[in-house]
């Protein structure tokens, strides 16, 4: 990495990165395994996030290198491949922490805590009483209730919080507290002297704090799945992003300042939205995947900025364009996560528990033949995986060096220029396929593609 930063000729770059492409398959491979050995389900959690973002970041870092080497005195440029290096660090030190189970400076991890891990930890604290009058205070018991009470205050501070949500949240937290004022009451009573009389009503104590608790999860579940569906609903047309591609390529820089303040509005709502989404997302994985959303969206959001800006500066750069459609992508890929995961979000919530998502860095094995009844499909092993990769990786390098060397003609309608932008498209397309992507969705469309450019 630190040589992809240095260089300063595309012809470097390419031979760099050509390696670097390579060593980032066989990472993720190596990740993926150790993946599938970790125990730990929030390190499991954790480690596919990391790999995500590295895989992603392979392809923004490609796009964002050429353009800043294709416009070396450009700022915004500098800015937008800056980000992505710094942001491909971090992913690659998690996973360095994860399986070497340690932190830099010997640093304890801070496990984040939702609404959903507090109200449940302070239940079975509360049933606990039923057990054993003795084995806590009533002052741990009344602070576990504030660091809930505390946390609720995301949701009713929340400017995207509906003005029902927040009054019966308030309603519900002083109900909790004079539940458990209650509930103490009827303890230290208890403990003093066990009557069948005073058990009795410590039962019923039990039952209406824990009951009101329910009650306030449920409230808090639904606000933060109401306001992700209808964020999710309301963005799902990526208006301000074609918006952004279109003012960009006319070089329309009021217009991309515009739209650049509409982008950072709707970043402000999406990362509110995941903030709130983790309190309910009910297991310590959906709330690491919760957490890797909302950093993905505070990252990606000022990148496609600098991606927007710098295509308005030079909007006959065919590089700058393809740097911009790279990063409204992994925009458009992580709103698309977000519904998965709303829905995983709810079946928790529920009680269903479906399918566990798996993470893979490369194509899923046969996906490709669906359409074709007469081909089995066939699981290729890791190395096969690897190597489809990786020429899949060296594919769409040479596009980007037959892009960048027809960019350099003057004359665009020549037909050299125009049959090797054909032949760039058509190798893309290639490319997008060994990743399950693009228009080419079986394995005779690949055939024929192939066959259109040999010929």
């Amino acid at each position: 990495m630190e040589q992809l930063e240095k260089v300063s000729s595309f012809q470097e770059f390419v031979q760099i990165f050509s390696q670097f492409g390579n060593e980032m398959v066989e990472f993720a491979h190596l990740t993926g395994d150790r993946q599938n050995d970790l125990k730990d389900e929030k390190k499991k959690a954790r480690m596919a996030a990391s790999r995500a973002v590295l895989e992603k970041c392979t392809m923004m870092l490609l796009t964002a290198s050429k353009t800043c080497l294709r416009h070396p005195d450009c700022e915004s440029a500098r800015i937008n491949k800056d980000g992505v290096f710094h942001r491909m660090r971090l992913a690659l030190e998690q996973v360095i922490e994860i399986v070497t189970d340690s932190r830099p400076n010997g640093e304890n991890e801070m496990a984040p805590i939702s609404i959903y891990s507090g109200i449940k930890e302070f239940k079975n604290k509360v049933e606990g009483l039923r057990e054993n009058l003795y084995f806590l205070s009533k002052e741990n018991l009344s602070t576990m209730l504030e660091v809930i009470l505390e946390h609720t205050e995301d949701f009713t501070d929340s400017a995207y919080t509906s003005h029902e949500h927040r009054e019966h949240i308030l309603e519900l937290s002083k109900q909790a507290k004079m539940e458990l004022e209650q509930l103490v009451s009827v303890w230290m009573q208890a403990q003093n002297q066990k009557t069948k009389d005073l058990m009795e009503d410590l039962e019923v104590a039990i039952l209406k704090t824990c009951q009101c608790m329910n009650e306030l999860k449920r409230e808090v579940h639904s606000a933060a799945t109401s306001l992700a569906a209808d964020l999710l609903k309301y963005h799902m047309d990526h208006m301000v992003l074609k918006a952004l591609k279109i003012t960009g390529v006319e070089g329309n820089l009021e217009a991309v300042a515009e739209y650049t303040c509409k982008l950072s509005e709707q970043k402000e709502q999406l990362v509110e939205m995941c903030r709130l989404l983790r309190h309910v997302s009910g297991t310590e994985p959906l709330e690491i995947t919760c957490i890797h959303a909302e950093d993905t969206f505070q990252v990606t959001g000022p990148q496609i900025i600098s991606a927007a800006e710098t295509l308005a500066l030079h909007p006959s750069s065919k590089i700058a364009k393809e740097n911009l459609e790279v990063f409204c992508e992994a925009w458009e890929s992580q709103l698309s996560d977000m519904s998965m995961l709303l829905r995983e979000i709810n079946d928790v919530f529920e009680g269903r528990r479906g399918e566990k998502r798996v993470y893979l860095s490369l194509p899923r094995p046969g996906k490709h033949n669906a359409n074709l009844k007469a081909l089995k499909p066939v699981k290729l092993d890791t190395e096969e995986q690897a190597k489809i990769a990786k020429l899949g990786l060296e594919l769409h390098l040479l596009t980007s060096d037959v892009d960048s060397e027809t960019e350099k003609w003057e004359n665009q309608e020549n037909d050299i220029v125009q049959h090797g932008q054909g032949m760039s498209s058509m190798a893309y397309s290639m490319y997008l396929f060994t990743r399950g992507e693009g228009l080419l969705k079986t394995t005779q469309d690949l055939f024929h593609q192939a066959e259109v450019i040999y010929f």
